[in-house]
Formats: structure tokens, sequence, C-alpha cells
């Protein structure tokens, strides 16, 4: 089992930066997928970055240049670093950890980028 808890979200002005964490507590740290996903509202949650077992690394195109997925195994935490925010990302993201059929999900955090 494992638990995840994000921290980091809030309001921040175009251009500007914000990181989230995600911290993970349970066992088994290091053998899951690990992602960040966004939700709008009314629509599905999507995929913003994903960092593999096997150490790829993926962005949807709309994030690609500005946002970095990293992880601390020794802080039990993945980062997602949001550098020159856009109002088209403000949504509640997500920290998503995967293996097979095993989804985890933290509750969420609010970004919210004013123009």
């Amino acid at each position: 089992q494992v638990q995840l808890a994000e921290s980091g979200g809030g309001l921040v002005q175009a251009g500007g930066s914000l990181r989230l964490s995600c911290l993970a507590s349970g066992r088994f740290f290091t053998i899951y997928n690990m992602g960040w996903y966004r939700q709008f509202p009314g629509k599905q949650r999507e995929l913003v970055a994903q960092l593999t077992l096997g150490g790829t690394v993926n962005y949807v195109d709309s994030v690609k240049g500005r946002f970095t997925i990293s992880r601390d195994i020794a802080k039990n935490t993945v980062y997602l670093q949001m550098n020159s925010l856009k109002p088209e990302d403000t949504a509640v993201y997500y920290c998503n950890f995967q293996r097979g059929a095993d989804y985890y999900w933290g509750q969420g955090t609010q970004v919210t980028v004013s123009s």
C-alpha cells in the first residue's frame, strides 16, 4: 500500500514558477512508475509528466521545456518543477504511482495561474 500527499500548489502570476512535491509513504518506493496528472474542470485527468521504472521521462507536449519531473529517493518525494506558468496550466494536480493494475493517487493540489 502506498499513500501519497501532494503539496506546493497555490496562486501564481503568469510567467511565474511553482514546485509541487509528492511525499510517498509505504513500501517499495522505487518499484513504481511515477507521474503527475492534472484535471481541468469538467475534464478527465491528463498525464502531465511521467518518470518510468526504466528511467524514461515523458511530458505532454504543452509543458515540454517548462516542467521538470524528478525524484529524491532518500526523501521518498517526487517533484514537479513548473516554470513559465500560463493561465491554461490552471488545474488540480495529482501525484500518481502505478505498477501493473495498481494505481495510487494523492488528494490533489490546486494550481491557479492568473493572467
